[in-house]
């Protein structure tokens, strides 16, 4: 036992005689003066903090809960004049009437009966709308209660309404018009409404109708979009769908992301209240939540611990300034000491300052061990990397040269070209060759086109104008008998395409459909077509060519699904027949397509033998010219 604590004893001593004396100084101060400091530090402000954590929370759940109390004695309201607005029988009979009713009896119904359901609403002033909707042909509409039940079935609450049998449903109705004016074109500013919703029965198994019952979101919910708040915390509302309701005007929501907090708050347990912390940027928060059951949605109220956390922060801050000081002063000391005990270093100075001025040949000769003679090392070996890098860098600078001089070589061949193109062009139109011009024309926008390729996507029109170039060149070759017809809407010639991915399909198009002699003799009518279906666009090109049999067909579509390796294993030393394709260029348009939307888009082929082919794109439905379409537009009003 004493031999191992003596052979203990010894490694130590000789671990603790490694060690520097600048390493023993830090131990020393840690020791000494920042572990106690650290360990009272964290003490002392961690039980300020737990205290005025636990006041907060106290204080905020008392205002959690009264707002909770305030929300379900407006439910209450709500609940009772829905009740009351179909409690008058002769509401029911008017709904369900089987004739449509003479002049006297509806200036009668409107009267009395209507004037007690308006008496009802205006009684309340917190109450909005009170609406009854009737799928009754022979009940008339007397605005602004009865409505018919088509002007709200196509909502997305009314089927939950009619499947709950005559139980109630509570919706919070985000951005409403009036239903008066829903199918107007008038700039009326929307609302938000908490709205209850029950089918009315009479007798028990006979639909009657809806009965809606509006209340302003900021009625319902009064302390939470009030703007009188103490600056410190703020209450908002998450519903049965995840959509968060509040103030966010508010300065208080200023740089916080509120979907990071829904984010945060679902991934808790949330059906009973709790609370917990929550921190944006270098603001913690706490939060509250509480169940609004009947809504089926959650009250929370977030609370900013700033300015608690600054006051202990600061108080912190003074404990550091002290503990700062007295290192100061020991590092002072240790100053004096250092210039003693490390001369060392002094060599190791003069030789960077030799450095600093350009002299990257130093020669340290220096023997000394521990931390000077480590540092002497590493200095020698970075000086030494230093140069290769030098070396290195003036050889890529070079390349880089060279690089730059080869691409303005090339800028300027392409230049020459689009310059001879249209000296050629001029000749041709003033010896009134104006085939020959525009056939110019034609192979210039092309070269442009395909030479100037700043970015992989383009719009549909960009890639028809490219193809209508190459068809006008292909007919003078086939002396104009290649047709190209166009069914695309104005809207769709915004579609993005990748570059490139419709001209290969139409070079194919001309290549393989003018084989046959019909062809030849009576050409051919290439046809492009766009459609949208749900979310895609799908883009048809269609030849009345030469078309393939069902053996070729079957081998292109295995070469089109077929992985890489396999594929250039197969294929890659076939040598295709005259007028024979190797399919290569609809798998590489088809794989483009994939790797940049998906393995879900691509290209897929149809076609007879001696009839037609039919090539089928599919794309993800994207309009680069911003705003909605014309069906998005449609949809919306």
């Amino acid at each position: 036992m004493r031999d191992a604590l003596r052979r203990g004893k010894g490694r130590i001593t000789q671990l603790t005689n490694r060690i520097s004396i600048q390493a023993k100084l830090i131990v020393a101060y840690i020791v000494i003066i920042l572990i106690p400091i650290i360990l009272f530090s964290w003490y002392l402000f961690n039980g300020f903090y737990q205290n005025t954590l636990q006041d907060t929370l106290k204080k905020n759940q008392y205002m959690l809960e009264s707002e909770k109390a305030n929300i379900h004695n407006n439910i209450e309201i709500v609940g009772r004049t829905a009740q009351l607005s179909i409690a008058d029988r002769e509401v029911i009979d008017y709904l369900q009437n089987a004739r449509e009713l003479e002049v006297h009896e509806l200036v009668d119904f409107n009267m009395n009966t209507f004037s007690n359901l308006q008496r009802l609403m205006f009684n309340n002033p917190i109450i909005a709308n009170v609406r009854l909707f009737t799928d009754n042909p022979k009940t008339m509409e007397i605005w602004p209660v009865i409505f018919k039940e088509s002007r709200v079935a196509g909502r997305t609450w009314y089927p939950r309404v009619v499947a709950k049998k005559g139980a109630v449903w509570w919706e919070i109705l985000q951005n409403e018009k009036d239903v008066m004016k829903r199918d107007t074109l008038d700039g009326e500013a929307a609302s938000t409404y908490v709205s209850l919703f029950r089918e009315i029965y009479y007798p028990s198994d006979t639909h009657v109708g809806i009965l809606e019952v509006d209340m302003l979101i900021d009625k319902f919910f009064q302390t939470t979009f009030s703007p009188i708040q103490d600056g410190e915390s703020h209450m908002l509302v998450v519903d049965r769908t995840g959509r968060i309701f509040t103030d966010t005007a508010n300065d208080f929501f200023q740089g916080m992301d509120l979907e990071q907090l829904h984010r945060e708050w679902e991934a808790r347990p949330h059906e009973e209240a709790f609370h917990f912390n929550f921190t944006v940027g270098d603001t913690p928060y706490l939060i509250l939540s509480t169940p609004i059951e009947q809504l089926e949605a959650h009250l929370l109220n977030v609370v900013s611990l700033k300015k608690p956390v600054t006051q202990i922060q600061k108080a912190r801050n003074l404990f550091i300034t002290a503990a700062v000081v007295l290192i100061a002063l020991l590092s002072i000391i240790t100053y004096f000491l250092q210039s003693l005990i490390l001369k060392k270093l002094h060599i190791l100075r003069d030789s960077m300052k030799k450095v600093r001025r350009g002299d990257l040949n130093v020669h340290i000769d220096m023997d000394a061990g521990g931390e000077v003679g480590e540092l002497a090392h590493h200095f020698r070996q970075m000086l030494k990397k230093m140069n290769e890098l030098i070396v290195e860098a003036v050889n890529k600078q070079a390349s880089k040269k060279e690089a730059e001089l080869n691409s303005l070589k090339n800028q300027i061949d392409a230049h020459f070209l689009y310059n001879t193109l249209e000296n050629l062009k001029m000749m041709a139109e003033v010896e009134a060759q104006y085939t020959i011009s525009d056939a110019l024309t034609s192979l210039g926008s092309m070269m442009r086109y395909s030479l100037k390729w700043s970015k992989d996507h383009v719009r549909l029109r960009d890639e028809i104008q490219h193809i209508q170039n190459y068809m006008a060149i292909m007919n003078i070759r086939y002396d104009g008998m290649l047709e190209l017809k166009l069914d695309i809407p104005e809207d769709y010639m915004e579609q993005e395409v990748l570059k490139m991915s419709l001209q290969p399909l139409i070079e194919n198009a001309v290549k393989h459909g003018m084989y046959i002699d019909r062809a030849r003799r009576e050409g051919i009518t290439i046809s492009i077509r766009a459609c949208k279906k749900d979310d895609t666009m799908m883009i048809e090109i269609t030849d009345d060519g030469a078309g393939m049999s069902s053996d070729k067909l079957g081998e292109l579509h295995e070469k089109m699904v077929m992985e890489d390796g396999p594929f250039h294993l197969k294929y890659s030393r076939y040598v295709p027949k005259e007028n024979e394709g190797n399919g290569i260029g609809l798998r590489n348009v088809s794989q483009r397509i994939k790797m940049y939307y998906g393995r879900e888009y691509g290209i897929t082929i149809d076609s007879a033998e001696g009839e037609f082919t039919q090539v089928m794109m599919k794309l993800p439905y994207l309009i680069l010219s911003g705003g909605m379409s014309a069906d998005e537009k449609i949809a919306y009003r």
